[in-house]
């Protein structure tokens, strides 16, 4: 109750600031209907939550997934100490263990296929991932996922005997996956939360494939994925350092249109109105603030150079999705032999691990996930009227059952502006029209909960 009293009064001093700082007088831009908008801030049991997040914890779960040797999808599935079947077989048994906290609201599952031979699959082999699924009270078919993968490697991508410590890439990402189920398994968002840790993802995205297609095939609305990939080391291969940086790569229009979508968007100029774009515009809303102590750096493009992630499985099966990376990789730490050469130190060693700013990453992940997960849906089949020469704009979307929403607000942004800056909002309604010309700006409609919470915005296409 203590640590709870005292971010209370954090949190009072720093709306109290914000607050301050909003009332005094300033020229407002851009100019034209609606507010400011102010970035959503977390409540008090976002921030309670995110302030558990243990770097100690981290650091465990880092530690013994080092232990296990490697976690080569090609290794040992039956050794009870070394390969991929043991590193499995400990996640999912941590995985049951926070969930026997929640009272029945988490499951987990260890989801299973063969995979047939292939390029970088040698011989028929089995693709595990574990999943912790804290299941919705409202809205259990909506569902949001955080996910790292556990599989590793080293320089030849079909050596699964020598050892792959898989340090940063990826037991980081699973410790964030871990320990955001183990902290919110007591708690009950309102939509379904899937805690993942995949397999196969250095030889193919194979398990992330597999999760992608199954939820597409059942008729899940997965409306935002958040893939954590390499994200324990704030220091880089020429001595930079960003520990309060994190990379957020966010890609533009999805792979899954067909020319028609394409044509629709690109006639009204929404190349860079994407579904992933808004999740990334609402992840950076709501996770920089003063409980993360993080900046999250948007790029917009779907991954780095030469390199992708489990992120482009959900995009292809048309859910948006954000990649998180750190600000600045040493090459001489990812897929490479564990040696020294000519006085560096190869390999993905525990040793070059920041924790603490793997935990900061967790925490951007807690208040991305539970802030998506608290608030409505966001708006589906939003159509601006197109019909009419008219300097004004009508929306229209449809109705939303959900008993929580309290009403909409109109978004808006000039069009060379990275975010949503001005809001309107409308009410318990499904259309309206506006004295905003959709000739000079690009606007969107958000859900907003009863509880405050407010969803990613939608972006309209003509009609």
């Amino acid at each position: 109750m203590k640590i709870a009293r005292n971010l209370f009064a954090v949190y009072a001093l720093a709306v109290g600031a914000h607050a301050q700082i909003l009332s005094q007088p300033f020229e407002i831009w851009p100019p034209g209907p609606g507010q400011v908008l102010i970035p959503q801030q977390p409540d008090l049991e976002l921030a309670t939550m995110l302030s558990q997040v243990d770097p100690k914890r981290i650091e465990a779960i880092i530690t013994k997934l080092v232990s296990f040797g490697t976690r080569h999808t090609l290794s040992s599935q039956t050794d009870p100490v070394r390969g991929i079947g043991a590193a499995r077989d400990w996640i999912a048994a941590q995985m049951q263990s926070f969930a026997a906290a929640s009272n029945g609201a988490m499951t987990v599952d260890v989801p299973s296929y063969v995979q047939q031979p292939s390029s970088r699959i040698p011989n028929a082999t089995v693709i595990s991932n574990i999943v912790a699924t804290l299941t919705g009270t409202t809205e259990p078919n909506r569902v949001y996922v955080v996910s790292g993968h556990y599989d590793s490697r080293v320089t030849n991508v079909l050596n699964g005997v020598d050892d792959a410590p898989g340090a940063d890439d990826d037991a980081s990402g699973v410790a964030i996956s871990m320990e955001l189920a183990r902290i919110m398994a007591t708690h009950r968002p309102a939509a379904t939360i899937m805690f993942a840790v995949v397999a196969g993802e250095e030889q193919g995205l194979f398990g992330s494939n597999f999760m992608a297609t199954t939820l597409k095939q059942q008729g899940v609305d997965v409306q935002g994925m958040l893939d954590n990939d390499i994200v324990g080391a704030s220091k880089g291969d020429e001595g930079t350092s960003n520990p309060f940086d994190i990379r957020m790569f966010v890609s533009g229009i999805p792979s899954s249109n067909t020319a028609a979508q394409n044509n629709a968007l690109e006639s009204i100029g929404g190349e860079n109105d994407s579904p992933a774009h808004q999740l990334g515009r609402f992840v950076a809303e709501v996770s920089q603030n003063f409980v993360t102590q993080m900046n999250v750096r948007t790029i917009y493009r779907p991954d780095r150079f030469l390199r992708g992630g489990d992120q482009e499985s959900f995009l292809s099966q048309g859910f948006p999705a954000v990649r998180f990376t750190e600000p600045h990789e040493n090459f001489a730490h990812q897929h490479q032999d564990v040696r020294v050469a000519s006085g560096t130190q190869f390999g993905d060693l525990i040793d070059f691990v920041d924790f603490d700013f793997n935990a900061r990453v967790a925490r951007v992940n807690g208040a991305a996930v539970w802030s998506l997960a608290q608030a409505p849906g966001t708006p589906k089949n939003l159509i601006i009227d197109t019909s009419i020469l008219t300097n004004n704009s009508t929306l229209r979307w449809d109705a939303d059952p959900n008993p929580e929403i309290a009403g909409y607000e109109v978004v808006w942004r000039e069009s060379d502006l990275p975010q949503w800056n001005r809001v309107i909002p409308v009410g318990l309604i499904t259309s309206t029209t506006l004295k905003l010309s959709k000739d000079n700006v690009q606007m969107g409609v958000r859900a907003v909960g009863k509880n405050g919470f407010k969803s990613p915005a939608a972006f309209p296409r003509p009609g």
